[in-house]
Parts: C-alpha cells; structure tokens; sequence
C-alpha cells in the first residue's frame, strides 16, 4: 500500500495514511483513461446546433426565371443551397452526442485517474477539508500554506455548500463530492486534494 502525508488546513503534517493499492496504487491505463474522457466530453454536447435547409428557409415559392431561353443556367429556386440567403446543403441538426461505456471500463478509467495522482505526487489528503463560514480567504489561505500551484480539485465525502461557495471564486479550483468525482476531472487538474473521510468513501465504492 501507498503510504502518503496527511495534512492539515494550515499545511503542517499530523499523520500518514495508507491507500488501498486496489484503487490508487494500480498501472493507469492510458487507453481506457483517453476513451472516459472523450465519453464524458461528448455527453457535455448539448447537440442544439441547427441549420435551415432549403424548405425551412423564408421565400422562393416561385422558380425566378423560365427554364429555357434566357441565357442564364436553369433554377427553381432563390432559396436553393447555391444562393445567397438560400438554405444550407446537409447541416448540422439537432442530436444526441451522448454514449455509455460498460461498468467495468468506468471502473478502470477512475481507478488509473487516482492511481496516475500518486504516481506523480498530485494527491495530497487533508485530515479535514470544512468552512465554519462562506469566506474564500480561508481557502486561500489552504492553497497558499500547501504550496499548491496551478489548477486544483478540491474533492469531499458530502456535498458541502460552505466549501463549495468558499473556492467558487478562486481560478482554477473547482470542488467535488465523492458521488459526482469523473475521470475528466482528475486528470483535467494538476492537484488532486482530498480529505481523509472521502478516501475511505472513494475506496469503499472502487475496492470491490
């Protein structure tokens, strides 16, 4: 097992922790990682985006000119694809972007994603990770007294609004609860902070 620091919010050392080599201790797999990440981007795709084809756009009921003996080359109408103000000739409509993977594959994409934290030294656990009050100074302050640089993920075990609303305005960090943590995520920030009772609770969902 991987034996790693537990700090406090203040930054000074209070003890150490195993992780489970089931989860956090296995060889990421690059593959399945990459394949989680194009999954979670394409399921963030609203798919709205439309076009008006030729029978959508406003006007040309009529053909502009005969067919024969003017000169010009034959049209029907003023609002085919060739035309300015016409219609757009196979744009893009409205769809779902969406795709699952298999349990196992999500499985495995998560457990490379903290796996590849400790290979690199981005993991650091909190002994505690709270806010007493709605003040993004004291999160500030945490950053600073850990030497935390770059984007960092700030994960608890419960949504905790205080944290949350405390390290909103702060660039680059973003906080998570353990049940809504991807993949995308992890490897999206340089940290990956994390307080002692969500290791246990990301351990106890991923070991089996």
């Amino acid at each position: 097992m991987a034996k790693v620091s537990v700090f406090d919010m203040t930054g000074n050392k209070v003890s150490e922790t195993e992780l489970a080599d089931a989860v956090f201790g296995i060889e990421p797999n690059e593959a399945v990682m990459h394949a989680m990440v194009v999954n979670y981007l394409a399921n963030q795709r609203q798919g709205t985006q439309s076009t008006l084809t030729r029978t959508e756009v406003r006007g040309g009921g009529r053909k502009p000119w005969r067919q024969k003996g003017t000169g010009h080359a034959r049209q029907g109408s003023i609002r085919a694809p060739q035309w300015t103000h016409g219609g757009v000739a196979l744009g893009p409509k409205p769809r779902d972007y969406s795709y699952a993977l298999n349990k196992k594959v999500r499985r495995l994409a998560m457990k490379s994603a903290l796996s590849s934290k400790v290979l690199d030294n981005n993991i650091i656990v909190l002994d505690n990770l709270t806010a007493t009050e709605y003040k993004t100074k004291t999160m500030v302050a945490m950053l600073k007294a850990l030497n935390v640089e770059g984007k960092a993920l700030l994960v608890t075990a419960e949504a905790d609004q205080k944290v949350i609303k405390s390290a909103s305005n702060i660039a680059g960090v973003k906080t998570a609860a353990v049940n809504t943590l991807n993949v995308y995520d992890i490897l999206n920030y340089d940290k990956f902070i994390v307080s002692k009772d969500a290791v246990a609770k990301i351990e106890e969902v991923y070991a089996k």
